[in-house]
């Protein structure tokens, strides 16, 4: 009897575990209906989202339509398990960014004690400007700003502004969405026109028209960082 009881107790973490990775099976829901997201941003070009998930908890199975780009904020441990695949455990730093193609449907599993965080970042005219990215302008100051990569005609970059730096002007002809990964506290200094104060908390977005040059300074004592996806 007291051996069956401690067979018991090892079997139960082994049936556990295997549960928790099981491979979705459960009917799928359209991305705007899966709780865990929450529409920030939406027009002609993208679906942001503001996606939270609770410690030790996950999303419903989900489809995603189109590829995307995810934005994480804060450190994170998930299981990525994507529909008719083995699921995938994922440890995530803060301002990890990631593409994906679509369609796709699947579940994020939190592992951690702390909430998964992300902004994502539908594409909504995915695979339709494959080269458009050869008209953006070159990245010119390296040591601040560099490339994440480009897909779908889209330039995702990544820029880390030490306390009092500058961006020299710089020209944005069309449009771009702006992911706060800090709390930011940037000048913004549009020619013509006087300076303009940007305050954002990390996971804010912003959708910015194109069709202007300006320099950016970063008025705050921390470090200012932030993710651009320009169209």
């Amino acid at each position: 009897m007291r051996g069956m009881r401690w067979r018991n107790l090892i079997l139960l973490p082994c049936l556990t575990l295997f549960a928790f990775a099981r491979t979705p099976t459960s009917p799928s829901v359209a991305i705007t209906e899966e709780p865990h997201h929450h529409l920030a941003v939406e027009n002609e070009y993208v679906r942001v989202f503001k996606v939270e998930v609770g410690p030790h908890t996950e999303t419903l199975l989900h489809r995603h339509e189109h590829d995307y780009v995810f934005v994480t904020l804060g450190p994170a441990q998930i299981v990525n398990a994507v529909e008719g695949k083995a699921p995938v455990e994922l440890k995530l730093a803060n301002g990890d960014t990631r593409f994906l193609r679509g369609p796709l449907t699947h579940v994020a599993r939190n592992l951690a004690e702390t909430p998964f965080r992300n902004v994502t970042i539908e594409f909504l005219q995915d695979r339709a400007y494959p080269d458009r990215a050869t008209f953006l302008p070159e990245i010119t100051n390296p040591e601040m700003q560099k490339v994440l990569f480009t897909e779908d005609g889209v330039r995702v970059s990544e820029t880390r502004l030490p306390p009092g730096a500058m961006l020299p002007r710089h020209e944005h002809k069309r449009a771009h969405l702006v992911i706060a990964v800090s709390d930011l506290e940037l000048r913004s200094e549009v020619e013509g026109k006087s300076p303009v104060p940007v305050k954002m908390k990390a996971g804010d977005v912003n959708w910015v028209p194109g069709g202007y040059s300006h320099t950016v300074t970063n008025t705050g004592q921390q470090e200012a960082w932030f993710v651009a996806l320009e169209f």
